[in-house]
């Protein structure tokens, strides 16, 4: 039987988001219409636009639906001279002048905050950052559901998220601006979103997200992200004590509690991700973004870890939703992997 354990890449949809959005599939209207059935529609959107803020802690600031993170960054940063860490998300990297530092564990120093987007939380290695008052923007996307943080308190201007890392739908994200922001639009036509996003809403997809926005938060409120951390923290104790040479990535810093990245250098990524594929589980090479590409990962390399280190690195991001033997599992068949591989290369 098959285990997932690569949440950070994608998550299954939630029951509540699957419900949500099958009872959207019935608002027929346009919700830029004016007659009944576009009203309804409108209704319908503004109130999943209320849940979501409501999950987020962002009350009173504006919510700008979009297609995912990918365009929310876009919008954001496209254009503004940003500073950025080379740890930071591909989405983000691609319109940011990557200048801010990172040490070993992964912590990023921002010297002007005002000009610069700092991720909350890692993808790849699960890092928590300290985000200083006044920042540009954050993309939160990993963050979200997992620990707990409020939009109204994080002291940011711009924030970004995504409904399929919560158990929303692929394809609908949103940008999250402080009240009174000033932010041209990129998509240009119609006057919908507040005039920021032109074109007509994804309600469905946007009512998905609601719902799993707000199961996410019951599910962290109810502690099951601790037990989340106490799997991981059993799972990179085995692997250590059988591994001398793994290194838990971040480890010396808070980091999401689902997150390992784990790095065996001399032992490619990529083998090891087809390994565990072969075995029954789903892991990845870093971000689900970037994998498949044969080349080390900048976000380690950043961290100063060297070319054949960063390229040994797999990233094991489990679920609420596994059980303590399918992480055993997945532990054991990693361990006969490494096993066959150190008698390969003369480790033993």
């Amino acid at each position: 039987m098959r285990a997932y354990l690569d949440w950070n890449a994608t998550t299954p949809l939630r029951d509540e988001a699957r419900a949500a959005m099958i009872a959207a599939m019935d608002v027929a209207g346009n919700p830029s219409s004016v007659h009944a059935e576009g009203r309804a529609a409108k209704m319908a959107l503004e109130g999943a636009r209320e849940r979501l803020a409501a999950a987020l802690g962002a009350e009173g600031a504006d919510v700008v639906f979009t297609s995912g993170t990918t365009e929310a960054a876009a919008m954001a940063l496209a254009g503004r001279g940003i500073a950025c860490a080379p740890v930071e998300h591909s989405a983000v990297k691609v319109w940011c002048d990557q200048r801010l530092t990172v040490d070993r564990d992964g912590r990023v120093t921002v010297d002007d905050p005002a000009q610069s987007t700092l991720q909350l939380a890692s993808n790849e290695t699960g890092v928590i950052q300290d985000l200083p008052d006044g920042l540009w923007a954050s993309d939160l996307t990993q963050a979200f559901g997992k620990i707990p943080m409020a939009f109204n308190w994080l002291g940011v201007t711009c924030g970004f998220v995504s409904a399929h890392k919560l158990g929303g739908p692929r394809g609908v994200g949103a940008l999250i601006l402080k009240k009174g922001t000033d932010l041209p639009a990129i998509l240009r036509g119609g006057g919908q979103e507040q005039g920021r996003r032109a074109g007509t809403e994804n309600l469905i997809g946007i009512m998905g997200f609601a719902a799993a926005a707000e199961a996410a938060q019951r599910d962290l409120a109810a502690g099951v992200w601790d037990q989340v951390a106490a799997l991981r923290d059993a799972l990179e104790s085995r692997l250590t004590a059988v591994a001398p040479e793994l290194i838990v990535a971040g480890k010396g810093s808070p980091r999401l509690p689902n997150t390992s990245c784990l790095l065996t250098s001399g032992w490619k990524g990529e083998t090891q991700v087809m390994q565990m594929d072969l075995a029954g589980f789903a892991v990845s090479a870093g971000s689900a973004c970037s994998s498949g590409k044969v080349r080390a990962s900048g976000s380690l390399q950043a961290m100063g870890f060297d070319d054949q280190t960063a390229s040994s690195a797999i990233r094991v991001s489990i679920s609420p939703a596994l059980a303590a033997d399918q992480v055993n599992r997945f532990a054991d068949a990693w361990e006969k992997a490494y096993s066959r591989w150190r008698d390969r290369n003369g480790r033993g």
